[in-house]
């Protein structure tokens, strides 16, 4: 029904910027309802940033005011422009779209940020 293709990551240094990109495929789904989470191995996910509306979006506090979550509805694509990068932002990235009554989650992407 859905599929969600993530890009965009890869390795930058302290300080550096990433645009990440997450494409959406099929049908019934608005992009109001997507995000990005992150993961590190051994933690638990966690949010990042996602809408919650047509014009308002949530971020959680270690990002606020470096991250920013836009949408290009034509494209069906997401992205989270990520500034300011710090190691602790090292993780692997997932995009998940709500629809159907469920959560699909893209295969991830790798950001991994040097000190």
């Amino acid at each position: 029904q859905v599929q969600l293709v993530e890009s965009g990551g890869g390795l930058v240094q302290t300080g550096g910027s990433l645009r990440l990109s997450c494409v959406a495929s099929g049908s019934g789904f608005s992009l109001n309802r997507m995000g990005w989470y992150r993961q590190v191995p051994g933690n638990q996910r966690e949010l990042v940033a996602t809408f919650t509306g047509t014009a308002t979006s949530n971020y959680a506090a270690s990002v606020k005011g470096r991250f920013t979550i836009s949408r290009e509805n034509a494209k069906n694509t997401v992205y989270l422009q990520m500034n300011s990068l710090k190691p602790e932002d090292t993780a692997v990235y997932y995009c998940k779209l709500t629809a159907y009554e469920r959560s699909f989650w893209g295969q991830g992407t790798q950001v991994t940020v040097s000190s």
